[in-house]
């Protein structure tokens, strides 16, 4: 009879349970292309969803391959403008499936296009997290490598590292001391409390709480906000912002300084002209403002 993996019995008993799970259904014995489900919509918004719900969406390294390829993939297709990232079941992702640790930890610093948080952090389309259930240690990374974060009620976001003997290599500890300031982050990791969805929000980590039947729609609402924009300048201030982050400010301030100018001197008189009808297009239309 089939086990879970060891992520799940670590989750269970982080969490106070010990609990077990049974033998895993078709889905979770399925080839490892189909444990990383990807939809693209007419409408520019793509799908990927981690869908080992049996097993908490525990990643095996296929998995993680498959997640990789598929933000490669996304990342080259000029029909996506954004990218919605989501769990199937009760986790977003409860971690890599630890009985198979050797092989993902040694290996997922040897080859860029096979590690999917590198694939996420190099993908040029904006990346909204759909956060339900827990996201414990490789998910919480995960989580952290998107651009927007949109978290259920009662999510928990949670890192083991500490816990179990598990080194960082995905950004945990270096992101989230950046997001939520370095006091905190120590806590989160050093103690391995679990981070609330709430509190997560109180701290900057989370852009948005929502109940957890409001989830993905909330996150295609911001999605379909990013559309309606310039998707040229969607993707260069995406890069700007995010690049901007690994320097000090002043070398992130003449980083903005450069791309505007390179943007600005790309641009013809006849772009200068569309973009000023446009502007001047929609103050017509706008109404006064009240003060």
């Amino acid at each position: 009879m089939a086990t879970a993996p060891l992520s799940v019995f670590i989750w269970g008993a982080l969490m106070g349970g010990g609990e077990r799970e049974g033998e895993p259904d078709a889905m979770d014995r399925a080839a490892p292309e189909e444990l990383i489900l990807l939809t693209r919509e007419p409408d520019g918004i793509a799908h990927v969803t981690i869908n080992r719900p049996k097993l908490l969406n525990s990643l095996t390294r296929p998995m993680i391959a498959d997640l990789a390829r598929a933000f490669k993939s996304l990342d080259a297709d000029d029909s996506v403008r954004v990218v919605i990232l989501s769990g199937s079941g009760r986790a977003f992702c409860a971690g890599v499936d630890l009985t198979s640790a050797e092989d993902v930890f040694k290996g997922d610093v040897k080859d860029p296009d096979s590690d999917a948080v590198l694939q996420m952090e190099r993908c040029r389309k904006p990346i909204i997290g759909a956060i339900a259930g827990f996201a414990v240690t490789a998910g919480f990374e995960i989580a952290l490598a998107c651009d927007v974060v949109v978290a259920a009620k009662g999510a928990k976001f949670i890192d083991t590292h500490a816990r179990f003997g598990i080194f960082p290599s995905w950004g945990l500890s270096q992101k989230l001391s950046r997001i939520i300031g370095p006091n905190r982050a120590r806590e989160v990791s050093l103690s391995a409390t679990p981070l609330t969805a709430e509190q997560a929000e109180k701290w900057g980590l989370v852009n948005h709480l929502v109940e957890e039947s409001e989830l993905l729609k909330k996150a295609r609402a911001v999605a379909e906000a990013i559309i309606k924009n310039n998707q040229d300048l969607v993707l260069r201030y995406k890069s700007v912002i995010n690049e901007g982050l690994k320097l000090d400010l002043g070398h992130a301030l003449a980083l903005e300084k450069a791309r505007a100018h390179e943007y600005y001197n790309g641009m013809t008189k006849e772009q200068f002209k569309k973009m000023q009808e446009f502007i001047a297009g929609r103050s017509a239309r706008r109404p006064a403002a009240k003060l």
